[in-house]
């Protein structure tokens, strides 16, 4: 399963307004995992860049003089993006600007919706975490993802940030690591995985799930089911017990 993860930076906020893509950056997944294949590309944008978007992202007119235009780019953008699944934080602002330039370059026919899917992590975390923060760095707070080098937005960097968030938002706990367990004939250390627990008297405690939080986990399973290529595992082995 090929999976795009895509971030733009834009001349302002509005498309609406004539502002335009300055920046595009894409990071390839493939089954679940990063691979070493990207696309990044600095676009010249024809026109002036906000004072407030500069603040943001740190990418100045002077710097996109040399770059090329967005036609000058998009038959290969098309190619790497075709067929797979875009994974988009706020997919409406971004997809918004890709789709005008497509008309702008004169590609009437072309848009993103003709081209992939798109998956909306903004969305699909607010279903997560409703009432919660759910910007880029608030996720990467939330899910242990170094963000320590944003000091500005950047179309690949943010791509990057956004491919480990998602594969952490969907997919739960990663690999356990067993290289402690104690060979046969041999006493585990405490702390170690393999250290023995006396069971003897021992008296679990029993926490049930309240309505909202089974309400919530039912979501986060709808969620996976949409986004993982094979569903949702934990309602497989639901169904089967």
């Amino acid at each position: 399963m090929r999976q795009i993860v895509l971030d733009t930076e834009t001349t302002g906020l509005e498309v609406s307004k004539g502002h335009r893509i300055i920046e595009i950056g894409c990071v390839e997944l493939m089954n679940r995992r990063r691979t070493d294949q990207t696309f990044h590309r600095y676009v010249q944008p024809d026109r002036d860049i906000d004072e407030a978007a500069e603040e943001v992202h740190g990418i100045s007119s002077k710097m996109l003089r040399d770059k090329p235009r967005f036609a000058d780019i998009a038959e290969q953008f098309i190619e790497f993006i075709s067929g797979a699944e875009l994974i988009i934080h706020n997919a409406a602002f971004d997809v918004g600007f890709i789709d005008n330039e497509f008309r702008s370059a004169g590609l009437n026919s072309t848009s993103i919706g003709v081209i992939c899917e798109v998956i909306d992590t903004l969305r699909m975390a607010r279903e997560i975490h409703p009432g919660q923060r759910n910007s880029l760095d608030a996720l990467c707070k939330r899910y242990d993802v170094d963000n320590s080098g944003r000091n500005y937005h950047g179309a690949l960097l943010d791509a990057q940030l956004l491919a480990d968030v998602y594969l952490a938002m969907t997919g739960g706990q990663g690999a356990l690591s067993f290289e402690q367990v104690a060979a046969p004939g041999q006493v585990a250390q405490p702390g170690s995985a393999a250290a023995v627990v006396d069971r003897d008297g021992l008296e679990l405690a029993v926490v049930r799930a309240t309505d909202a939080e089974l309400e919530a986990h039912a979501r986060y399973l709808e969620l996976i089911d949409g986004a993982a290529p094979d569903g949702a595992v934990w309602r497989k082995l639901e169904n089967s017990g």
